[in-house]
């Protein structure tokens, strides 16, 4: 029996082990930077499994490293992040999240539970295959400055030096059983916006006694759409959305100050530099033209994620043969963001989907939302078609 035909029999036994892993992870989620007892249970498990490995890694991260045959040939990493949301769950399942407030509504549970599966085949394989196999699992992909970024700073790309990085993520847009690439520019850097605009309130019915900062907002959330449509080169894929507005007042009571949030994406680094600057000096010049003030800040987040060309193909071709042809599937750019993209771009790097939908059985649920589950079926693909990779 060749190597490819024993990783897929054991991700098949382990299917009901992982699918554990999964729901124990799924009802016991916690938020980015207090991942405290998910660490615990990583630990336990790679103890178990009798791998090595080091906690408290930028908080509860957790390191892990397989050593294969000629150790030193070649050094890959694959990471799994394990934070949750705070989202208040409402699917009717028996692993429902039992922490109000709390919930996995990004497949964290799924991609931590792929790892452990995967860690399992490759120490059960490692006289089979060459090099050294690190396991990244990650606190706190959710929340600035992202546990990716913080790992790299401790180190967890060094002794031994990284030379290839690997990562999946659940999306429901897939059928279960697929997986999807991209080569390229794939994710956007994300950066988060909070803006106060202050003014002087008073009675809705003598707007000449005021400065009404809902008015001033409310110009400015429409005027920055221009630096998307009017100051990008339409070649460039840029984002901004405003999520939050707060203006305390009432009907007849204008406020002093009115509080936005809001996040800007883009693809080109030139570009997000540029666009902060025009955005703020807008901002702040549309205020002051209105009699009022603005303070605007801008909290620089995540990097875009960059899938390197060569190990993007060699990936691609390994899951058709994995998964065959019909299988794997093309991605498009998309503006979500991911702090993976730190690791993308240190090292090498290769971040692909995998299918979680199955419409029949009503799991459809986009990320993000608290209805958001997964077909655990695809979870043999997330063990075994992660393991395939790193032993090649």
């Amino acid at each position: 029996m060749d190597l490819k035909e024993k990783i897929k029999q054991r991700a098949d036994a382990l299917y009901s082990d992982v699918v554990g892993y999964r729901r124990h992870l799924h009802q016991n989620p916690e938020l980015s930077f207090h991942e405290e007892q998910t660490s615990a249970f990583v630990s336990e498990r790679l103890t178990a499994l009798g791998i090595k490995h080091q906690k408290g890694v930028a908080g509860f991260g957790v390191v892990g490293i397989i050593e294969g045959k000629n150790p030193e040939s070649k050094i890959r990493a694959l990471r799994a992040d394990m934070d949750a949301l705070p989202i208040n769950e409402v699917n009717d399942v028996s692993y429902k999240s039992k922490h109000i407030g709390v919930m996995h509504a990004c497949g964290h549970d799924a991609h931590t539970a792929s790892l452990l599966g995967a860690a399992q085949i490759l120490n059960e394989l490692k006289s089979e295959w060459n090099g050294t196999i690190k396991l990244l699992f990650q606190p706190a992909e959710e929340k600035l400055p992202g546990g990716a970024s913080l790992m790299i700073k401790e180190g967890v790309l060094k002794n031994p030096d990284v030379q290839f990085m690997h990562g999946q993520h659940v999306m429901p847009q897939i059928p279960a059983g697929k997986v999807g690439f991209r080569s390229g520019l794939y994710m956007a850097s994300t950066d988060e916006l909070y803006v106060t605009v202050n003014g002087k309130g008073g009675h809705g019915a003598m707007p000449h006694l005021n400065i009404d900062p809902v008015l001033i907002a409310s110009h400015i959330i429409v005027a920055l759409q221009q630096v998307v449509s009017r100051t990008a080169n339409p070649i460039i894929p840029s984002v901004l959305s405003f999520g939050k507005v707060i203006a305390n007042g009432a009907t007849n009571v204008i406020p002093n100050e009115v509080y936005l949030e809001g996040t800007f994406r883009t693809l080109d680094e030139k570009w997000r530099g540029e666009a902060h600057l025009r955005m703020k000096q807008m901002a702040e010049d549309m205020a002051k033209a209105m009699g009022g003030t603005c303070d605007f800040e801008i909290r620089k987040g995540y990097p875009f994620l960059y899938n390197d060309e060569t190990l993007t193909a060699i990936n691609k071709k390994l899951a058709q043969d994995y998964l065959g042809d019909e299988n794997v599937i093309d991605l498009d750019i998309w503006m979500a963001a991911e702090d993976f993209a730190y690791y993308s771009q240190v090292v090498p790097s290769c971040f692909y989907r995998l299918g979680t939908r199955n419409e029949a059985r009503g799991i459809d649920s986009s990320v993000h939302t608290p209805t958001f589950d997964i077909e655990e079926e695809a979870l043999k693909v997330g063990v075994g078609l992660m393991a395939w990779i790193a032993v090649n």
